[in-house]
């Protein structure tokens, strides 16, 4: 049974998980605190000592995760299901596609479908001059490559294992189900404390990445709307009016609320999307997302496996290693969100809607939003350059500058800010209750107290990561976080292929043959072939 304290600050939790993710959170935070500068030249010096084993190691296995994904859904388990045998989804597909909308999108896609095609457009390892219309096509691949299928396959395999072992074992929501065939009863012992501590770590560190990205270019969006100029108090004040709402908001439980919040946010992204694609260039955005997205299909595998071993120009730590990093870190978070909405799914049927359907929202996201901002530096009055070397957080605002729209401009501008905060807050409320639940032994109504305890450290964490250099921070921050669980993901991958050797679904394991005979030895005196053995006869002999 897992261990939950019974009495004490304590009640309902795992007391050495909560302790020890209590102690390294807190110490983080005290030390970025009074040593701003020291933790931010430490996590700087990390990263630079940590990049050329992660150009590769990332690489190699965020390239195994994709290929295992794709044979899970197609090979011999693909029928598997995540529940019992005779177990239908728990939603119909329309509202599960729906919801894997929800977790696709969010503040991050937000604040790079712009800044990253603009920023690879002046300069990427694949082309050999930037500033032009190839330029912009391998600028818009990239994109694609690292907010697509590699990505995905991330959170999908995070969340097929979650999902496997709690619907179909009926063990406990939390990562260290997945020790369970590797470790028997042991794993409700040190060895599950500590995977569930370091998925606890990664995802701390990659919800307040998220926040403080999201906090940034909503500090930008009140720039363009209301004149207020970037700062860190506003910043910080930004941090703190969000992280109160989510923290009431994941308090209450009120998931009516949280539910409308979401379809809100859906409604608002296609209208957005919508908007965008009638006042914008609409036949060049409908062109360049296209020829972009079947470019990223031609070129996915060079780009999988792409280390940068002939180049020493910073490229692959900066992008790859980022996002892989961050893509690793949110996993339990977002794995933990898919899980939950797929039971009775099987492996075919999660791996195709997981892998294809976010990557299309977001071929179509960033195809708008960056294919607007690249025409108008083609063939427009540009400056979205500029405004992306003075402040990268203002790239999506500049863009619906850039578009001349007037009053149309200002509603745009409105609605992405409030589409930030929105995703914000539902970011923090999900990031709050996921972390209690993994703390919680996979109670999915952990502690009210440790709820609030939780809110504040996320927000806390995010000001200080804010305070300590802004993106540069951020950045380090997460992928020195996603290192660790990196370790524990390949156990996962280890325990799920010991557990699935118990599914009678899959095909039996052959058994070596005798060496074939001669053609002519089956021929008979008469040289007819003989009768074809039955089965029964077969197996009898």
């Amino acid at each position: 049974m897992y261990r939950q304290a019974e009495s004490g600050p304590l009640k309902g939790m795992n007391p050495r998980v909560t302790l020890i993710a209590m102690v390294v959170v807190v110490g983080a935070l005290i030390y970025g605190a009074f040593f701003t500068e020291r933790l931010a030249a430490g996590l700087a010096a990390a990263r630079a000592f940590t990049g050329p084993f992660l150009e590769w190691y990332y690489v190699l296995l965020v390239a195994f995760l994709l290929l295992f994904m794709i044979w899970l859904g197609t090979g011999r388990y693909k029928n598997v299901r995540l529940g019992g045998d005779f177990e239908q989804p728990e939603f119909t597909f329309f509202s599960w596609v729906s919801m894997l909308f929800a977790a696709g999108t969010g503040v991050g896609i937000l604040f790079w479908a712009v800044a990253q095609p603009i920023l690879q457009f002046q300069g990427n390892p694949f082309i050999s001059e930037g500033m032009g219309p190839d330029a912009a096509r391998v600028a818009m691949r990239l994109t694609y490559f690292h907010w697509g299928l590699n990505g995905w396959a991330i959170f999908s395999f995070v969340a097929l294992v979650l999902a496997y072992f709690a619907y179909r074992w009926h063990l406990p929501l939390t990562i260290r189900s997945a020790l369970q065939p590797l470790l028997g009863e042991r794993y409700l012992g040190r060895w599950g404390d500590l995977v569930d501590s370091l998925a606890v770590f990664g995802t701390v560190f990659g919800i307040a990445t998220t926040l403080g990205l999201g906090v940034q270019q909503m500090n930008a969006g009140l720039q363009s709307l209301f004149g207020l100029a970037p700062s860190l108090m506003m910043q910080l004040l930004v941090t703190f009016i969000i992280m109160s709402i989510a923290t009431v908001s994941v308090v209450s439980g009120v998931k009516r609320g949280v539910r409308l919040l979401s379809e809100a946010n859906f409604w608002l992204s296609l209208a957005v999307v919508a908007c965008l694609l009638l006042v914008g260039p609409t036949q060049y955005l409908i062109a360049i997302t296209i020829e972009s997205a079947g470019d990223y299909i031609q070129h996915l595998m060079s780009m999988t496996f792409h280390t940068n071993a002939t180049r020493d120009d910073g490229w692959q730590a900066e992008w790859t290693v980022f996002f892989w990093g961050w893509w690793l870190a949110w996993s339990p978070f977002v794995g933990m969100f898919i899980a939950r909405v797929s039971r009775g799914r099987t492996f075919r049927e999660f791996v195709m809607g997981v892998l294809l359907v976010p990557t299309v929202i977001t071929i179509v996201w960033i195809g708008l939003f960056g294919g607007t901002a690249l025409y108008h530096e083609l063939f427009g009055q540009g400056g979205i350059i500029a405004a992306v070397e003075e402040d990268i957080a203002m790239a999506l605002f500049a863009t619906i500058e850039a578009m001349g729209l007037g009053v149309i401009g200002q509603g745009l501008s409105l609605a992405l800010v409030v589409l930030i905060a929105t995703y914000l807050i539902t970011s923090a409320n999900a990031g709050t209750l996921v972390i209690n639940t993994i703390l919680a032994g996979g109670d999915p109504e952990p502690p009210t107290a440790h709820r609030i305890l939780w809110g504040a450290v996320l927000g806390l964490l995010t000001a200080v990561l804010l305070v300590a250099g802004g993106l540069e921070t951020l950045q380090a921050a997460v992928i020195m976080a996603a290192i660790p669980f990196s370790v524990v993901v390949m156990l996962m991958v280890w325990g799920l292929l010991r557990a699935l050797h118990r599914e009678r679904f899959a095909a039996r394991t052959g058994e070596r043959a005798e060496a074939p005979r001669e053609p002519w030895a089956d021929l008979d005196d008469a040289g007819s072939t003989p009768s074809p053995v039955s089965d029964d006869e077969l197996h009898k002999g």
